[in-house]
């Protein structure tokens, strides 16, 4: 059996870290350097993870490999099985010709682009990670925002960025969940802590969307209605986590904070917004061209005014609350799946557990445990794609779309993913290659012994996980126990740096290779996913440096700010 060691390489926990982390300078340097595109990014990453794990660690080779098939088949299935079918139910809305409807009930809210951001990418947005996660806000949202008129690089780098505060209590509170489970600390302890640590994160991302819109006019213009949802969205996430529901407090974060907004804008309006709505239509054209044909998420053009100009006359309530079906099956479907008992447990008795061949009792832990990874769970009924694609089928009879039209939009979406899918399987494979073989134990070992400087870099571990799984839940399943033991051996609160291990993780997703993926196909820039990384990995950088400040404060100086 295959036992992980921790310092393979001369016998040196530093060098052997420097080893280990090969795969993912690989990944990096590729993507943000070298601009290649993602899936070749990917291939070699997994190719550099497979060589170190049988070259510097010893893992047999046949495991190393399995080991990347039973990642590979994760990145598959549950998660882009949950893209495929997000994507493909906001197809169902284009089909049916409702989605110029949804544009037209977003202008009544509010036309100017910037507020727009703040509706559909913050508070949206979160609702959609609060109920599904794993990449279907991203997709949604930005296909959603090119639709209003954004040029594809902006809108995938605007719900990238948005796609932050929310992401430790997506899914129903899944990553906090799950950290509880591994280190036996109550996950209401751990929420409550998270819930004093992103809500800071929540008042100041509003504003970044806005400057991201339209720069730092923008901010000036804007910082009103910014504060109010950055704020209402902070505060209710705050008293959920703390006092309501770990469970629930993404679910009414956001919709307190888009009520919020609704509210504040019949008071309210910010200026300059017909000239916001031509700077994002030049800009949208100048990408066009740059890019020749412009293809989309559903291989037609981009969006346009001109494809909202034949409508059918004014827009009244009925055909507001048609334009919203779609979102609002899918708060009823995951709300009854997630919430309501009985559902919730009929469908985790249907997941099925595969021990996965050749590899499943043949690994250990690092401890000498026998690894639990090797056991593939196949959540055929309970997965989010799978109930998206519930909610797909109720809203293909709500709109009366042709069986075969619903048939065909959805072979079209798996042909317009076919390199999305590639990308996150090459990328799912490396996470597991690393982790089966130590190398990612390795590293966060070896940042681990920073002693009581430990507090300042623990949201870090977090941060990697999440960049290179495209899950926080996946970052506390790697770190969640690590975390708890360095915190014992330097002193410091245990709960305190598992939750800042799932704070970390939050802004790592943004220049996760898998989310970056899931974006650009979204808007139809499949194949540019360094463009935005680059453009995402400032923001992910200065966002982890203000968590990692935070956590060491709240680690001494400002310990009053936790339960």
């Amino acid at each position: 059996m295959y036992r992980p060691d921790l310092s393979p390489v001369g016998d040196s926990l530093a060098l052997s870290s420097l080893v280990g982390a090969l795969p993912l300078l690989t990944l990096f340097v590729l993507l943000g350097g070298l601009r290649l595109k993602a899936h070749w990014a990917g291939l070699a990453a997994l190719g550099t993870s497979v060589v170190v794990a049988v070259w510097a660690y010893g893992m047999p080779v046949d495991l190393a490999l399995l080991a990347g098939t039973e990642g590979a088949a994760f990145g598959l299935f549950p998660i882009m099985w949950i893209v495929l079918a997000a994507l493909w139910v906001h197809q169902l809305t284009v089909t049916s010709g409702r989605f110029a409807d949804l544009r037209s009930a977003f202008n009544l809210v509010s036309d100017d682009p910037r507020i727009q951001a703040l509706i559909i990418a913050f508070c949206f947005g979160a609702l959609l990670e609060a109920l599904a996660g794993f990449g279907a806000p991203v997709a949604i949202t930005g296909v959603m925002l090119m639709a209003l008129g954004f040029s594809p690089v902006r809108a995938a780098v605007t719900v990238l960025v948005a796609n932050t505060a929310p992401v430790a209590f997506g899914a129903i509170a899944t990553p906090i969940i799950t950290a509880g489970t591994l280190t036996g600390i109550d996950y209401e302890d751990i929420g409550a802590y998270v819930g004093r640590q992103t809500p800071l994160l929540a008042l100041f991302v509003p504003l970044l969307l806005v400057a991201l819109v339209d720069g730092v006019r923008g901010i000036r213009q804007t910082w009103p209605a910014a504060l109010v949802c950055g704020g209402v969205f902070a505060v209710a996430q705050f008293v959920s986590a703390n006092y309501i529901s770990v469970e629930l407090t993404d679910i009414i974060a956001s919709l307190a904070a888009l009520g919020a907004v609704v509210a504040f804008l019949r008071v309210w309006r910010p200026a300059e917004g017909e000239r916001v709505r031509e700077d994002l239509r030049r800009a949208a054209e100048r990408e066009r061209q740059e890019a020749g044909d412009g293809a989309g998420p559903s291989g037609g053009a981009v969006p346009g005014e001109e494809d909202w100009a034949g409508g059918n006359g004014p827009v009244d309530r009925a055909r507001i609350l048609l334009a919203f079906v779609p979102y609002l099956v899918v708060i009823a479907v995951f709300s009854v799946a997630k919430l309501w008992d009985p559902a919730k447990e009929f469908l985790a008795d249907s997941d099925v557990s595969v021990p996965w061949p050749g590899l499943d009792g043949e690994v250990l832990t690092a401890s000498g445990e026998q690894s639990s990874t090797t056991t593939y769970v196949f959540p055929w009924l309970s997965s989010p794609g799978s109930l998206l694609l519930l909610c797909g089928v109720l809203v293909a009879a709500v709109y009366r779309v042709p069986t075969w039209d619903a048939v065909r939009e959805f072979a079209r979406t798996v042909l317009t993913m076919r390199w999305a899918l590639l990308t996150v399987g090459s990328v799912l494979a490396l996470a597991y290659v690393m982790n089966l073989s130590g190398q990612t134990i390795t590293i966060g070992t070896w940042i681990a012994g920073a002693g009581a400087a430990f507090a300042f870099l623990s949201p870090l571990l977090g941060w990697l996980g999440t960049a290179v799984t495209g899950s926080d839940t996946s970052a506390n399943a790697l770190f969640a126990t690590l975390q708890q033991t360095a915190a014992g051996e330097a002193e410091l609160d245990p709960t305190l740096l598992v939750a800042a291990n799932t704070s970390g993780g939050v802004v790592g997703k943004m220049i996760s290779p898998q989310n970056l993926t899931i974006a650009a196909t979204a808007v139809g820039l499949l194949g540019k996913e360094a463009v935005l990384f680059r453009k995402a990995i400032g923001w992910s950088v200065l966002l982890l440096l203000a968590i990692c400040l935070l956590v060491l404060l709240q680690s001494h100086v400002l310990a009053w700010m936790l339960p």
